[in-house]
Formats: structure tokens, sequence, C-alpha cells
């Protein structure tokens, strides 16, 4: 099997629910975004939902992704940057726990904060306060962190270092990793849509995204801007919510359904479960197909829940299901 290593904001997520989007027209965060907030920021919302039971998992796109493969039995490394606090023990410990081979440096900034505000019908919107995560410098980067791995997964979430992200695909690619990039967000893809489809066109050789990310990217709806994408890149991949996935590599074009008809009680983490899911298999040899199918699987069991963070029973379930896939 395939090594993967994810690079991302190492986080921790702090979940809330809240009981209608006013809430988040009142602190500024438009539904379904990720906002980047600072410090005073971050202990406005905790004021604001003062009342409200707040949950903890490790968090960022590729901490979601990573820790998600570590359970399917994945051989799996995590390169971030943490402070030196009671988050990064957290953020750390979990994974350690999973056997992730963690490449953590440490900053003298506080663990980045994700705080993950959850409306009625699932959908979530961040207020990231990233802290040490944001530190991560392009220079911090060396070929050893990356030696041994066959896939990179890098989040669009490190955006705001352009040499950051360039730098780890440079190095993946002098090494003969196959990249794959998440699009984080549909806002950061819109104010950074350039730089993106460079990356893409130059680097890249998966593209995970939403709809609205494809969209925000380049202008089209699913079927247009996955023609667009996969003529850029090897696989271009589509999550649909509902409606399934769309996957392109070269002139084939599928449509994989969702596993279930499950009601999202909160869609933190899908994406990244779902690229997971879809890794894990490819990292088997499994056919696209499949690997979507895969991937259907961890979303479908992801969004039955508030967080990222299931119980033994329920990856004894999903492993199953996903080795039933694969051997079929």
């Amino acid at each position: 099997m395939d090594k993967i290593i994810g690079m991302g904001n190492a986080l921790v997520d702090e979940l809330v629910r809240i009981e209608d989007d006013a809430v988040l027209e009142q602190l500024h965060l438009p539904k379904g975004s990720m906002q980047l907030i600072d410090e005073q920021e971050q202990l406005l919302v905790r004021e604001r939902l003062a009342d409200k039971k707040w949950v903890r998992s490790v968090g960022g796109c590729a901490g979601n992704t990573v820790m998600a493969l570590a359970h399917l039995g994945a051989s799996v490394g995590f390169i971030g940057k943490t402070g030196e606090d009671d988050a990064s023990k957290y953020f750390e410990r979990r994974l350690r726990r999973l056997g992730v081979e963690l490449h953590l440096l440490k900053g003298t900034a506080p663990s980045g904060i994700a705080m993950t505000l959850v409306s009625p019908d699932g959908e979530r919107t961040f207020g990231t306060c990233l802290g040490a995560a944001g530190t991560l410098a392009a220079t911090e980067l060396g070929a050893d962190q990356l030696a041994g791995y066959s896939y990179l997964y890098i989040e669009g979430y490190l955006v705001q270092d352009h040499a950051l992200m360039e730098r780890a695909m440079h190095l993946a690619r002098q090494q003969g990793l196959q990249i794959c990039l998440d699009l984080a967000s549909y806002n950061l893809v819109e104010a950074e849509r350039d730089f993106f489809g460079m990356l893409v066109s130059k680097y890249v050789d998966i593209v995970f995204a939403n709809e609205q990310e494809a969209r925000a990217l380049t202008g089209g709806e699913p079927l247009e801007a996955l023609e667009e994408i996969g003529s850029q890149c090897s696989v271009a991949v589509i999550t649909l919510g509902s409606k399934g996935a769309l996957v392109k590599k070269g002139t084939e074009v599928l449509q994989v359904l969702p596993c279930g008809a499950t009601k999202a009680v909160d869609t933190t983490g899908a994406g990244d479960f779902f690229a997971a899911g879809f890794l894990y298999a490819l990292s088997c040899g499994s056919s696209l197909e499949k690997c979507a199918m895969a991937g259907s699987i961890l979303a479908d069991y992801v969004i039955r829940r508030v967080g990222t963070l299931l119980t033994k029973q329920k990856w004894d379930e999903i492993k199953l299901n996903v080795e039933h896939v694969l051997q079929a």
C-alpha cells in the first residue's frame, strides 16, 4: 500500500450547534465559508455562544483526512505547526495514537483553533484563528519530510502563504510524489483564483473540490467545471453532497451516487473524509469508481454526527463496508 502524507494547518476544531443563521450574520461570518479571525474576534464568538455546548476534535482539512486514513489502516504522515500548549498536546496525542508519523514544528504563538458553527441544516461555518499553524514557512520544509511517501495531500487553506504551497509541491514533484490538492473553501478560491489555477496546471495530479469551490475556480456548473479542471490535471473530483460525486480522468467521466440517504447533522469533515476514502482505495490500486464509492461511505458516516470523532464500532463498520466495495 502506498504511503500518504498530509500537509495543512494543524488545528483543533471547537464545534457548536447554532439554532439559526442570524448568529452568523451577527458575527459577520458568511454561511458555509472559512473566515480568518484574530484572538479578539475568537473571544467574541465564545462570549456570544457561551451558553452552548462545545465539542472538541482534531481539525484542519488535511488533519481530518490523515486521521480518517489512519483509521482505515493506511500508512500516513502529517506536516504542520503548533504552539506549546494544551491544544497542541491534544492534536498530537490523537494522531499519534493512530500511528500517524508526525512532522510537527513548534511556534511561539498559541495553537490554531477552528471555531465551527453548525447550522440547523448541517452546513458548517468556520471562524479560524490560525495561531502557530499560520507561521509554517517554506524555509521549514525539506525533502526528508517527504521521503518514503507516494502521495502528498495538501489543503488549499494554506493559500495565505504562496511560497509555502509552491515549495511543498516543488519538493514533492522532485521526489516523484503524486500531488493531491483540496480546494478548501469557495471564498478562498474566489480570492485566489489565479494562484489556484496555476497550481493545478503546473503541479497538481488530483484535485478535490465541492460544487461551490469548483464553480469559484472555473465559473462553470459541475460538469463544465469537471471538464475544465480535468483537462489540467490527471484526476478531477467534484463532490455534490446529496447528489454524489463526479470524477474525471482523461476521457473517462463517471458519477457515483451517495451510499445512503442520510440527512446531514453536520457537514464538517465530509469532503475531508471523502478524500480519505478515495485516496485509501487509490493507494490499494482500486478503480476510480471504487475510489469514489469508498469516499462516499466515509462522508456518509461523518455527516451523521457533530464533529469528526467516530467510535471504534463505527470505524469497524466503515472498514467492513469499504473492504466490501474494494473486493467486489
